[in-house]
């Protein structure tokens, strides 16, 4: 194992609009597998090209690039343009040609700016639509089906534009009550239960998404004793890798969520995440930490971190290069944007502020 690799385990946040000196030395020296990107990094459509480039220019291996851009108040780009309608809107005119086109959309807008990965779609079934659980208005479906359909439309349209996708959140975690950014939920399904509902849809989208993301719940049907499924071998490798046959890249949701800084010391995650089977731990916030991260990673037993990092290499093969980039065609893309909302919505709906525009929320994962 070459110690320089190391760094292709790590998905690392981004601290600012641009790259810092010191910022710039430090990515240069982990050599991060990924960079996700918030708001915080976004201010112009010229400006997140400058940096996007900047962060594929340091990096000795061509790095996967990401952000959440789902649709509605998950969709980061639009601090710079309009707001594509989220989920729910979609699902609630049930049509899949709209979807399909929103995921088309999403595509060319990403391939644009450089990004490679879309961290969606979101497979979770809506229990509830008004639950505070961070799913609000992200959920596809009420039902196995509709989610397959229209989760499906989206993911082919994406896929279709040469951006890689990650269904989310595994096994499940619209049974949460609580939201794990700020404590670890309980979340009280029988096996029986997740098979019929929850895993019946991660299941059916094993063989066409290109990385699953796992949720930071804690399933006493899998684990007895207190543990997110994020850090669980009994959910990780288990049931996604072995049971459910998974070849794609697996990675874990935020570490810097209060489910885990609650509950475990950095070093202590790290070797926990592997140790389940994930590919990719997510660091967003702590940035300057994933010095320390590299070095846990450095202790951890070879064959680990030799599995792990062929599953990153595998999906990189699969990465198409940004397209060149002009205002002129973001502006066209934007105005797609906002007839395909339009079109959801109606003119009169679509034309309303959504009542996070203009805020950022302390906490940018999702």
């Amino acid at each position: 194992m070459k110690s320089d690799s190391l760094g292709q385990l790590i998905l690392t946040g981004v601290p600012g609009l641009e790259l810092d000196s010191e910022t710039a030395a430090l990515f240069r020296r982990v050599q991060p597998g990924g960079f996700i990107l918030f708001g915080r990094n976004i201010q112009s459509a010229r400006q997140l090209r400058k940096l996007i480039d900047d962060l594929r220019d340091l990096s000795e291996i061509e790095p996967i690039i990401t952000i959440d851009q789902e649709g509605g108040r998950v969709s980061r780009l639009r601090l710079i343009g309009n707001e594509p309608p989220n989920a729910q809107q979609l699902r609630d005119r049930d049509d899949v040609a709209l979807v399909r086109q929103h995921g088309e959309i999403t595509g060319r807008l990403l391939r644009l700016f450089g990004f490679n990965l879309d961290l969606c779609p979101v497979l979770d079934i809506s229990f509830d639509d008004e639950a505070d659980n961070s799913l609000r208005g992200r959920c596809y479906g009420k039902t196995v089906e509709q989610v397959n359909r229209l989760a499906g439309a989206f993911n082919e349209a994406l896929r279709g534009q040469g951006i890689l996708s990650c269904g989310k959140h595994f096994p499940g975690y619209s049974a949460a009550t609580i939201d794990a950014h700020h404590d670890l939920p309980k979340i009280e399904r029988t096996r029986a239960q997740l098979d019929e509902q929850e895993l019946a849809v991660f299941r059916h989208f094993v063989p066409s998404v290109d990385s699953m993301m796992i949720c930071h719940g804690w399933y006493p049907c899998f684990d007895p004793a207190r543990r997110p499924a994020s850090l669980s071998r009994r959910i990780v490798t288990e049931l996604l890798r072995d049971e459910f046959q998974f070849e794609g890249l697996i990675m874990t949701d935020d570490l810097d969520m209060g489910a885990i800084l609650n509950e475990y010391g950095l070093e202590e995650t790290i070797r926990l995440a592997i140790e389940a089977g994930n590919d990719w731990v997510m660091i967003c916030h702590r940035v300057a930490s994933i010095d320390e991260v590299y070095r846990t990673l450095g202790k951890l037993p070879s064959g680990q971190i030799e599995k792990a990092l062929a599953s990153v290499a595998r999906s990189k093969t699969k990465l198409q290069p940004p397209h060149e980039f002009s205002e002129s065609a973001f502006k066209t893309i934007d105005a797609t944007i906002w007839n395909l909302r339009v079109a959801v919505l109606g003119e009169e709906e679509a034309a309303r502020r959504s009542p996070e525009d203009g805020k950022r929320s302390p906490v940018e994962t999702y």
